[in-house]
């Protein structure tokens, strides 16, 4: 029988795991494959006045995952300037979006395997909000697959291609 401490630590590394994984190896590559069929003036057009374009969405995402992770857990100096992941002056070349990607993979690779089970627990300041480890990976889980889901949409629909995530894979 399994005890009940025991059963949290399998439970701790499987979250951990499972941030890692949807992370790593789904919303990362599934934005670099978005910016891989797309033009620079479609991945900085903006589809309507509420909306932000694809760049500005991964402007964004990259910033939020440093600042709730790579500062908020993992301790790093916080340096970002969320109003700038919006403006229309951010637009950069695809070349710099897909090495901010591949820079953040890097850096959240070195985040997981450094992990200790016990930083999930305890409760820290990020933006206004005090919140558990635990809570800021589900927030960073939540927060880049919603604005991976955008960047999908707006890419099937500029496109009017599918973007292949699941390859050969039979789904039914």
């Amino acid at each position: 029988m399994i005890s009940a401490e025991n059963t949290i630590k399998v439970i701790e590394r499987q979250l951990i795991a499972e941030s890692e994984r949807r992370m790593l190896h789904e919303s990362i590559p599934r934005m670099l494959k978005c910016l891989n069929m797309l033009s620079y003036d479609q991945i900085w057009q903006i589809p309507g006045p509420s909306s932000n374009s694809i760049g500005n969405l991964i402007l964004h995402t990259c910033g939020n995952a440093r600042q709730w992770l790579l500062s908020g857990i993992a301790g790093a100096h916080d340096i970002r300037k969320r109003s700038e992941e919006f403006s229309p002056d951010a637009a950069c070349s695809k070349e710099s979006l897909v090495l901010l990607l591949e820079s953040l993979h890097q850096d959240l690779l070195q985040f997981f395997s450094a992990l200790k089970l016990d930083e999930l627990l305890h409760p820290r300041k990020v933006q206004v909000f005090e919140e558990t480890g635990i809570a800021i990976l589900i927030h960073v889980i939540e927060h880049m697959s919603y604005h991976t889901g955008q960047i999908t949409f707006y890419t099937k629909l500029l496109t009017g291609k599918q973007t292949g995530y699941y390859g050969d894979i039979i789904l039914e």
